[in-house]
């Protein structure tokens, strides 16, 4: 024992290889179990309180186990798990001699993503892969727009009437100015349509169309397209067999928080389809850290926190762990909280009665321990320490500790400017995403369609013209016919000044065909 706690000793090297050590106590080190991490947890503590370099040092140890890691690095300080912590601060010193651990500076393969394609390398996906129901969230859609949105999807899943397929594949929404294409053409054949799927009236498209202007202008077009980003590319191994920590850089991201959690959402949901059942492993593929969650779940609908709920119930059998950090467990609904095995609690405090309520709420939701009033300590945790409770060998919840969390071996802090354009230069993944493509989708369809009409329309109305030029030509025929037994009384100066009216007539009509197709004279 030092200090109290419990030392982490060379006897204790065997055990400790199955888990990830998250400090010392004075029952001994704290932990969470491999075999039980796709369990999820939870890390919330009230801000300051040292959550992120709790993030930090799991994120990193999971690597080293072998385990990919996805998170969101919403202040750009988990960037320092790319490089050494050498040589380490004064405090990360203090508190490794404290729990009986050796510090040794070192990092792990980090991939750099950036939504914006500033910060890291783009990540994007189609308008059609986000889904109805997401796309609604984004767009912070009424019922009525719910529905367009959700006729919309629908069209572009059957196809276009009489359209041919796009080059590449049968996907229609890709970015969103196929979006915005798709609703222009549902308000324009509003009558077909609403006989087909339902009414959708003009203010409502005309309200989506501001939406989607919107979003343009906050940046969001940059995640919407292609390349897409491939989800296998987030559970490859690091170059020596270690995992890889995958880092979403969301500084000016979580400036849009709908955007930045129903992104984060996207991605889980696209894990949960897409990854097969993976059974009882004994360690998760990935484990997904999902920053600033209460985003998440703030003004969500119930049919979303339906599907966030049964995402984190069956996304743990396909060997996928989610780790919600947030500033209080209340901030987490009651039915995703008691799925969340493993428990990081730092301080809270309890200034207001709602937070005097969320203190005993995050005390009563641990295993009780003889030794740990937790009501009490929960407000009473310095910077660094928390409360720990995970799951043991046989899936039972460890009596809870006042635990002082293990400092990280890399840096702790953002890299240097020209350290992340070394990351991601490096990486590998530029070729793949780095430039953008714009195949043939509903924008192009529709684009092209517009433009054929209306030559259709030019070419009808120049036809009607010439039609009926002819015949007047005939009636005049005619008439002179009629008057004079087939010969023309008219004077010779009257028929010559009928040939130029008729000359200057031919040249404005040919300067009016003219003015329609955009053509000028040549000059000679």
């Amino acid at each position: 024992m030092v200090g109290g706690l419990a030392i982490h000793t060379a006897t204790d090297e065997k055990a400790m290889s199955a888990t990830i050590l998250i400090g010392g106590s004075p029952d001994g080190p704290q932990a969470i179990t491999l075999k039980r991490a796709n369990r999820h947890g939870l890390i919330a503590g009230a801000t300051g309180t040292g959550k992120t370099v709790t993030l930090q040092v799991l994120a990193e140890q999971f690597a080293a186990a072998g385990v990919n890691v996805f998170a969101a690095d919403v202040k750009g300080d988990l960037s320092g798990c790319a490089v050494p912590g050498d040589p380490p601060p004064g405090w990360a010193v203090k508190r490794a001699e404290e729990i009986g651990v050796a510090l040794k500076p070192g990092a792990q393969t980090c991939v750099l993503w950036d939504v914006y394609g500033e910060l890291g390398h783009p990540i994007r996906t189609t308008v059609f892969e986000m889904g109805p129901l997401l796309m609604s969230r984004i767009l912070e859609a009424t019922e009525a727009q719910e529905g367009a949105i959700t006729i919309a999807y629908k069209i572009a899943d059957e196809g276009l009437p009489s359209a041919k397929a796009p080059s590449g594949g049968d996907n229609l929404l890709l970015d969103l100015k196929d979006f915005r294409a798709l609703l222009t053409y549902i308000s324009e054949n509003a009558d077909e349509i609403g006989k087909k799927y339902g009414l959708v009236t003009p203010q409502t498209v005309a309200a989506l169309q501001r939406k989607l202007l919107q979003m343009e202008m906050d940046g969001a077009d940059h995640f919407f397209g292609e390349p897409a980003f491939d989800l296998q590319d987030m559970l490859k191994p690091g170059p020596s067999g270690g995992g890889v920590i995958h880092l979403l850089a969301a500084e000016r991201l979580i400036q849009q928080p709908r955007l930045y959690a129903t992104f984060l959402l996207w991605l889980l949901s696209e894990l949960w389809e897409g990854l097969p059942e993976a059974g009882d492993l004994d360690k998760p593929k990935l484990v997904f850290f999902f920053d600033e969650a209460h985003l998440l779940f703030k003004d969500a609908p119930k049919s979303l926190l339906d599907r966030i709920e049964q995402v984190a119930r069956l996304i743990r059998s396909k060997g996928v762990g989610i780790y919600f950090i947030t500033q209080s467990p209340a901030d987490v609904p009651d039915i995703v909280l008691s799925q969340l095995g493993n428990r990081v609690q730092h301080a809270l405090r309890a200034y207001t009665p709602s937070d005097q309520k969320a203190v005993r709420a995050a005390a009563a939701s641990f295993r009780a321990n003889p030794g740990v009033d937790v009501a009490k300590e929960i407000q009473e945790l310095g910077v660094g320490e928390a409360l720990v409770s995970t799951l043991d060998d046989k899936g039972a919840p460890t009596p809870v500790a006042r635990t002082k969390v293990r400092p990280p071996n890399s840096k702790v802090g953002p890299v240097s400017a020209d350290q992340r354009r070394r990351l991601i230069a490096e990486s590998g993944y530029s070729a793949k995403y780095d430039q953008t493509l714009d195949r043939e989708s509903a924008h192009e369809i529709l684009t092209r369609r517009a433009a054929q009409a209306e030559a259709e329309a030019v070419r009808a109305e120049q036809k009607a013209a010439q039609d009926k030029e002819r015949e007047a030509r005939e009636r005049s025929r005619s008439s002179g016919s009629r008057g004079g037994g087939g010969r023309s009384r008219a004077s010779a100066l009257e028929r010559q000044g009928g040939r130029i009216a008729s000359n200057v007539f031919s040249a404005i009509a040919r300067e009016i065909v003219r003015g329609i197709f955009g053509n000028t004279r040549r000059r000679r």
